[in-house]
């Protein structure tokens, strides 16, 4: 793989994070030429190789010492993971979406029980916020949790599960007070298993494990609420704030795989007599690729050196950079996987061809963790509200 320019001096990576770089790549090419598939294994070789501990403190064996999080840490992993090997960053971002919110805002028991465990790929984690009636509103959250005797009985629906059916444990969203709005709402732990709780598969473009959820009756422990009682929806915009910017970071890596494929396919085709390289429309278009991918870049590393800085402080200002991060990342690596199809053309339309993954892959990102409009309320909120 070459970086087009590498990583600017303005957001050059210290040494611990080119070292990190260089062995989340190493990880992901070698799962890639194992075909390891099953998301049980590779939530386990993450384990073993030390990528699943930076989700975790120290004191609960992970990699964070004296930092709440390491938003640069998560962003250079999942660059490598989609570069490399997409398939491994949906292990990885699913255990990031299980076990952030424990990280930020559980006690030391639940880190213990879900969190230690998760960050050493025994236990596999899901976030469940998505519901028929509530994708980019969470205020919108109907699934509700009952108090009764010494937990919470839920009832309700979550769609679009990452990790759905797979996960040993799930962090749920529920309304606890039916007029309480965003205050309204509180997290909790679910075990897979739990009596009332079913996962239903739901095949989606990308062959990565989605469910929708369905609660009736189930019962939770009160000692797995996340948090406090009515903070739910902080839990969930904290968590989202924090992945945010690596959510930009792997549609980045993904994009330069496929400008890495378009660069060395238009050095060896040749059409009409001379190499497609020689043609200035292409030469135009790789420019343009290689423009966004730097600026794409800047602005990912940026947000997570700012989101780092914050240590957990909120930030109007921190807040739109992040949101920036991941509008202007995930459109343009759209942009620029779109490209390389087209300098590919209907080759790269065939059923398992390279980019055609990569086009699959590099569209949900546009919509996951907050839609591009959902980005640019929130940047326009900031800009105007503060």
């Amino acid at each position: 793989m070459v970086d087009v320019g590498g990583y600017p001096s303005g957001v050059g990576l210290a040494e611990e994070y080119e070292a990190l770089r260089r062995h989340a790549q190493e990880v992901a090419t070698a799962c890639a030429r194992e075909n390891l598939a099953d998301p049980r294994g590779q939530a386990a070789r993450l384990g073993e190789e030390g990528l699943l501990g930076w989700l975790a403190p120290a004191r609960h064996g992970g990699l964070l010492r004296d930092r709440p999080y390491d938003v640069t840490a998560l962003c250079v992993i999942r660059e490598a993971l989609g570069t490399c090997h997409p398939a491994l960053d949906t292990a990885f971002v699913s255990q990031a979406l299980g076990g952030v919110p424990l990280l930020l805002a559980a006690d030391d028991d639940l880190m213990r029980r879900y969190l230690a465990p998760a960050a050493r790929g025994e236990l596999l984690g899901a976030l469940a916020l998505t519901e028929p009636g509530a994708g980019s509103d969470l205020a919108g959250i109907e699934t509700r949790a009952v108090p009764d005797g010494d937990g919470y009985v839920l009832d309700g629906e979550k769609r679009f599960i990452t990790n759905g059916g797979v996960a040993d444990f799930y962090v749920v969203c529920a309304r606890t007070d039916p007029d309480g709005g965003t205050r309204g709402l509180t997290a909790f732990v679910v075990e897979a298993g739990t009596p009332g709780f079913e996962a239903v598969p739901r095949p989606m473009i990308t062959p990565h494990p989605t469910a929708d959820l369905f609660l009736q009756g189930c019962r939770v422990p009160r000692r797995n609420v996340v948090g406090a009682p009515g903070d739910g929806f902080k839990v969930a915009m904290r968590t989202l704030e924090v992945l945010r910017s690596s959510v930009g970071a792997f549609a980045l890596g993904l994009a330069q795989r496929a400008f890495d494929l378009a660069r060395e396919r238009v050095r060896e085709r040749r059409q009409f007599g001379q190499p497609l390289a020689e043609f200035q429309a292409i030469r135009f278009k790789l420019a343009d690729m290689a423009t966004r991918l730097r600026a794409a870049r800047l602005m990912v590393y940026s947000a997570a050196a700012e989101k780092d800085r914050a240590a957990g402080v909120r930030s109007a200002a921190v807040t739109a950079a992040v949101s920036m991060a991941k509008l202007f990342a995930t459109e343009a690596a759209f942009a620029v996987v779109n490209e390389a199809v087209q300098i590919f053309g209907g080759e790269s339309m065939t059923r398992d061809h390279e980019l055609e993954r990569l086009y699959r892959e590099v569209r949900p990102p546009l919509i996951y963790e907050g839609t591009s409009e959902i980005q640019r309320l929130i940047i326009a909120a900031a800009l105007l509200d503060g």
